[in-house]
Parts: C-alpha cells; sequence; structure tokens
C-alpha cells in the first residue's frame, strides 16, 4: 500500500492499515489538516465556502462522502458538484467565489488509488510552502471541529459541467461556426470516468454532431491503464483509422490531460498538443509561453517564429508552471504530457479548452490531422531512470554532475529543478523521485538514437 503527500496533494491506495494507504482516517485527518490551514488564513473571520468536485474512480463516493462530512464538522459550507472534472472544480471556485477546493481524483492512477487534489481561493493548486504546512497540520493533529450550532451546510450544483463548456465557447478564439462547419467525426475514449460526461457534451456544443464514444460510460471501471500514453491507445488507434475519423480525442479519468489520435491512427503526440493550441492561440495574441523543464523544445520553437514573443521553462509542477505564466505575462503555457493552461479561461490543465482551441485551429488550416503535425518541428524525447541504494545522497550526486556539465562552454545547465543540461541539439534533464531512491532521466533531439546517446552519456557519469 502507497500514501504519497506533495505539491499535487495527498494520493494513496484505498484500503490497509492507516498511514500505509489512503483510508478513511487519512481522508479525514488531511482534509481537517486543510481545513484549518484555510481557517488560520482567513483574515475576514466569514465562514468559508469550499468547492468539492470528483472523477469517476471506484473509491470517489465513499471519498466524496468523508470530505464533505469533514467539512461540515469543521463549520464550513460545501458546494458540491459530484462527477465533474479538475478543470471544471478549479473553474467553479473562481465563479463561486469559494475560498478553495478539493478534488477528489488519482489522475492518471490506476483504479486502486486515489486523492485529495487541493485548490487555493485562485481555484489554482497550493504551493509547495503550503502544503507542507497542511501535511505538518496533519501530522500535529492540531484540529477543532465546530460545535453542533456551526456545522457546515451543503449546496449541490450539478450542473458545473454545464458551466464549464459554455465559458469554453464564450472565448473570443473559439469558432463554433468553423469547427460546424468542417462536420468533422470524432472519436472519444474517457476510460470510463468523468470524460465522458464531459467531452462529447463539449463536441456538441461547438458543432461536432459525429460523435463515436468509446469507453464514456463514467463507470470507474477503467477500460486500460488511464495514463493517455500510447501503448495504453491501442483501442481508439484502431477506431479511429477504421471508421475514418478526423480525429481521435482521449483525456485521463480527471479530464486535465488531453492526448490527440492522427486520423491515420498514428498518435500527434502529447507534447504537441500543447504546441499546436500554443501556435494558434500565438498567431491571433502574440505573446510569452511557459511549460515545465522536461517538457519539448518544440513549444520553444514556435514561439520563436512570432516577433517579440519568448519561451519560459518552469520546474515541474503545474503550481510552478502557472506561477511563471504569472510572472511572464504568458498567453498560453502549459505541461508536455497534454496539459493546455490558457489563462483567458482559467490557471489549470484543461482538455475541455485544449479541445476547442484545437478543433478551431484544424477546422481553420483545413487541413488533416497528420498533415498538421508536419508543420512542427520534429522532436523525440526518451525517458529513462537509475536506481540507487537507499543510502546514497542523491543530492550530492546531482551537484557533482552539475558542477562537471557547468564547466563545458558547450552547454547550459539549469538547477532549479534538478539539473537540465542543455545541449546545441539537445538536452537531458535529471529530477530525483521524492519517494523513492532513483533518479528519473528525460532526454530529447530530433532523432530516438540521438535523445538515447544524451541520456546514456549523462548516465553513464553518474
Amino acid at each position: 500500500m502507497s500514501l504519497i503527500k506533495s505539491i499535487s496533494g495527498i494520493r494513496g491506495t484505498i484500503g490497509g492499515k492507516p498511514g500505509d494507504g489512503l483510508s478513511p482516517i487519512d481522508v479525514v485527518k488531511f482534509t481537517t489538516a486543510f481545513a484549518t490551514f484555510l481557517q488560520r488564513r482567513n483574515c475576514r473571520g466569514n465562514r468559508l465556502t469550499l468547492v468539492v468536485g470528483r472523477d469517476a474512480r471506484l473509491s470517489g463516493a465513499m471519498v466524496d462522502r468523508l470530505v464533505v462530512g469533514t467539512l461540515q464538522g469543521m463549520g464550513i459550507n460545501v458546494i458540491e458538484t459530484g462527477l465533474s472534472t479538475t478543470p471544471t472544480t478549479e473553474l467553479t471556485v473562481i465563479d463561486k467565489q469559494a475560498d478553495g477546493g478539493i478534488i477528489i481524483t488519482a489522475s492518471h492512477n490506476p483504479k486502486h488509488w486515489n486523492a485529495l487534489k487541493l485548490l487555493n481561493s485562485r481555484g489554482e493548486f497550493i504551493d509547495a510552502a503550503e502544503g507542507a504546512e497542511v501535511i505538518r497540520l496533519a501530522e500535529a493533529e492540531d484540529f477543532d471541529y465546530a460545535d453542533v450550532d456551526s456545522l457546515g451546510q451543503v449546496v449541490e450544483d450539478l450542473d458545473t459541467i454545464d458551466h464549464h463548456i459554455e465559458r469554453v465557447l464564450a472565448l473570443p478564439l473559439v469558432d463554433r461556426e468553423a469547427i460546424a462547419k468542417a462536420r468533422f467525426r470524432v472519436a472519444v475514449d474517457a476510460v470510463n470516468s468523468t470524460g465522458g460526461i464531459a467531452i462529447p457534451r463539449l463536441l456538441r456544443a461547438l458543432g461536432v454532431d459525429d460523435v463515436v464514444e468509446l469507453n464514456c460510460e463514467p463507470t470507474g471501471h477503467f477500460a486500460h491503464n488511464p495514463e493517455p500514453i500510447p501503448q495504453n491507445l491501442t483501442q481508439i488507434a484502431d477506431t479511429v483509422a477504421r471508421q475514418k475519423c478526423d480525429l481521435g480525442i482521449v483525456v485521463d479519468p480527471d479530464v486535465d490531460r488531453l492526448a490527440l489520435v492522427c486520423e491515420t491512427g498514428e498518435m500527434f503526440g502529447e507534447e504537441y498538443t500543447l504546441v499546436s493550441v500554443a501556435d494558434y492561440v500565438l498567431q491571433h495574441t502574440p505573446g510569452n509561453t511557459v511549460s515545465n523543464m522536461s517538457s519539448s523544445r518544440a513549444l520553444r520553437d514556435v514561439t520563436r517564429r512570432y516577433e517579440g514573443c519568448q519561451y519560459a521553462a518552469s520546474a515541474v509542477g503545474e503550481v510552478n508552471v502557472t506561477t511563471l505564466m504569472r510572472q511572464t505575462g504568458a498567453v498560453i503555457g502549459g505541461e508536455g504530457n497534454g496539459g493546455v493552461i490558457y489563462p483567458a479561461l482559467h490557471a489549470g490543465r484543461d482538455a475541455l479548452v485544449g479541445v476547442a482551441l484545437f478543433l478551431t485551429l484544424l477546422a481553420k488550416k483545413g487541413m488533416k490531422v497528420s498533415e498538421l503535425r508536419k508543420t512542427y518541428p520534429d522532436y523525440i524525447i526518451s525517458k529513462n531512470r537509475m536506481d540507487l541504494k537507499p543510502d546514497m545522497d542523491v543530492d550530492a550526486l546531482l551537484k557533482k554532475v552539475a558542477a562537471q556539465y557547468q564547466a563545458d562552454k558547450g552547454c547550459q545547465v539549469n538547477t532549479i529543478d534538478g539539473v537540465k543540461i542543455d545541449f546545441e541539439d539537445g538536452w537531458v534533464h535529471l529530477r530525483k523521485s521524492n519517494t523513492e531512491p532513483i533518479i528519473r532521466i528525460y532526454s530529447e533531439a530530433h532523432t530516438e538514437t540521438r535523445a538515447n546517446e544524451l541520456a546514456q552519456q549523462v548516465m553513464a557519469q553518474i
């Protein structure tokens, strides 16, 4: 069993003893800690309101009841949205002017996992320092529950996905008329979670009447490994090619990652979801872009096509991306795992806005998806790991690697998040795991051979 406490929330496997997995006791404890954290920062003295939403995984309803009941016990009012998506819950926090939110989802993890993702009043993930304080409060069990006259109240709002779709359609860069005229045939794989509610509904609102639905019933019994990477997407790849679809759309269980499939059944490439959407946005609203350090150089290259536009890379983690986007005034950003962040709507990864912007681009270009993909720089990312002995000082090891390459004038070294080494024809990014004695090693170049060579070069030095 596993229980992981990190910047991305409290995540664990369901079952087992408290502290070994995400047991009911752990759900109550960490929900209470987050509520306590928010109450102690509440300068206005008013009763707090939090938004709660969940994906469709099997444990979701149970965890939801525990979270909502605990918040009531802390004297906090709850807006219960039921089956929802991560971006929908984030947007609801903003629209309802709530004090924060909790999303019950383990993202792309298998069905026996669940998690609490914690949002601030801007509908964004709390940062590392705030997360550390929540964990401290949970471990100290420094809690104070409300008396019977001060319990929180619960209000249901089951229309938040529809409101989210309305907000997407209202964006100036989303052209429903162009999409409808293109008469696209689109296949959707929602891995039996809430994307099966949101994405087909969005497509029809955009004027796409021919939708082929795969695994769109939100049962929580995931039809395949829910991470939207090529080896897990053979069913939709075959469906798109066999049924002559124009496009395949795949989302993860909480609908913040978007993967696309070409009309040939080949993958468009998760990294290129953000690249293509950014290309469209920059055509109409030139500005800066941001992605994390493990994302493709293709976004940098596309950004530089537009005069005066600059690219910047953040540390890995959505909150780090959104922070740097705010600092640089970025008009588009995200992560190379298919996460599109469009601040004109809200500052969070959002597959719905990604779908709407991509379909608008495709309709206006009048190209096939495979043809559009060829207009972008070709890069290949290689992902490796090195297992280390538990007693090894990983930080010291990474410092030595950084020092070696800093002495080499043929490359640039960045140490804001592990060690990233930029060569003229590619890069290598090394990050230690927070939960295992391993180093993750990502590398990128124009060919797979060169990407692997760069990774092996650095691994040999380690």
